[in-house]
């Protein structure tokens, strides 16, 4: 909502507001990811595991450490929503928050997703991103956010006052809950703050809210990861479609997504666990 003021500007507002800009973290010292090896081994690289993530639902994989996977655009625009834990302890998970404090708002090729405190270390690496070209748009937005949490129904009925259980968060809850053998309330509290994987998003320079616009991603189109741990993942096929209007909605044009699992080819000497970098 726009905000008006009841306090008068004091006479050094211009000074006050003048100051230099700081990056919060100076992340140069961070262990980068070496991705000179990485592009050689994405050359080797060999699909093991298909998952088709259907449309308004969710599905889990899991990837071994050293091993990469791609999410893929197949039939039309689709967003997605991402969840990530450690396949060995499901305390350990994606910590959007801090990995849009150390990279961006929007990650790419190169960017890694940290897991929480106080493991605070990354779970992946983004490999490659054929959506890198759109960089920021005149609005301001770009692809692939860490802003958003991710749809939910409490959200839905605090605004609309009706019910919709085919969002993201309760997608991802069913797909845990039936991959860990768990019930969906055990499940639901690990579900957490996702990756919007192709979703276009920014903030309105007016009033600084979070929005949405149709993504540009296509049949074709994927994002890659390498996997630095063995990973336990989740993907919502987002009810919103293209999230170009609307979300937890059943009106959306909807898509399935594609998962791809693969590893180096044999000579690589590169899948399975991996010494830690």
């Amino acid at each position: 909502m726009p905000r008006h003021p009841t306090t008068s500007a004091p006479r050094d507002a211009d000074e006050r507001r003048g100051k230099p800009v700081v990056a919060v973290y100076s992340v140069d010292t961070l262990p980068n990811a070496d991705m000179e090896q990485l592009e050689r081994l994405r050359q080797t690289l060999e699909t093991v595991q298909e998952i088709i993530v259907p449309p308004r639902a969710a599905r889990t994989f899991q990837v071994p450490k050293g091993q990469f996977f791609r999410i893929n655009s197949i039939e039309g625009a689709q967003v997605g929503d991402l969840n990530l834990w450690n396949a060995n302890d499901l305390s350990e998970r994606f910590f959007s928050g801090k990995t849009r404090a150390l990279h961006a708002t929007h990650i790419t090729t190169g960017d890694q997703l940290w897991s929480t405190m106080p493991h605070l270390r990354p779970m992946a690496t983004i490999t490659h991103d054929t959506l890198d070209w759109y960089g920021w748009d005149e609005d301001g937005a770009g692809v692939h956010d860490v802003i958003g949490t991710r749809c939910d129904p409490y959200t839905h009925r605090r605004l609309t006052g009706t019910d919709y259980h085919f969002c993201c968060h309760s997608n991802l809850t069913r797909a845990l809950a039936s991959e860990r053998n768990m019930s969906t309330t055990e499940a639901e509290p690990l579900v957490h703050d996702v990756l919007n994987v192709f979703m276009c998003t920014g903030f309105t320079r007016d009033t600084h809210q979070y929005f949405m616009k149709a993504s540009p991603v296509r049949p074709g189109d994927y994002l890659e990861f390498h996997a630095e741990m063995d990973l336990l993942c989740a993907l919502s096929a987002c009810p919103g479609g293209d999230c170009g209007a609307t979300h937890s909605s059943d009106v959306p044009a909807c898509h399935p997504l594609r998962v791809d699992v693969m590893r180096c080819a044999p000579n690589s000497g590169r899948n399975g666990p991996q010494p830690d970098r």
